[in-house]
């Protein structure tokens, strides 16, 4: 009579996951992996309609408020318009300890972690614990869109 241990269990098990693991992460052209391919589409705007060089369009001009901006928390940007008209990115994870800013009023960037505001201008310390600015991101003015790069 053969006696089943603890061991041989664990080992059995083991094996198990190893199997399902390999099975799961098959090959990615479409064999046996089970997952089907994924397109790529091209970006659009928010309204869907294409974006010239396939970049995707952060927002609408018109979305952004003269002398604030918004926050675009899953692009770890913040798009701000001093002046009617001018318009300017910057990261938005605060340089005092890595915090994403939480939003814009009253001409500054606010980080809700500690504290600290920088100009929606420059993106300049106006009050600490920061000690450095933003860094600045290239955006740029495609018709009615805003747009990386």
């Amino acid at each position: 009579m053969t006696e089943t241990t603890r061991r041989s269990v664990m080992l059995g098990a083991g094996g198990i996951g190893v199997a399902a693991l390999l099975t799961a992460c098959g090959s990615e052209g479409g064999g046996t992996g089970g997952g089907e391919p994924v397109a790529e589409t091209p970006a659009s705007t928010p309204s869907g309609s294409p974006v010239a060089g396939k970049k995707e369009a952060l927002a609408q001009t018109a979305d952004i408020p003269v002398g604030g901006g918004t926050v675009f928390k899953d692009k770890k940007i913040v798009v701000t318009q001093p002046k009617a008209g001018e318009f300017k990115a910057f990261t938005s994870v605060c340089t005092h300890q890595g915090c994403d800013v939480g939003s814009v009023s009253d001409g500054v960037i606010v980080c809700p972690c500690h504290g600290s505001k920088f100009a929606i201008a420059d993106g300049s310390v106006t009050d600490g614990p920061a000690g450095r600015p933003l860094e600045k991101k290239e955006i740029k003015v495609e018709g009615g869109s805003i747009v990386l790069g």
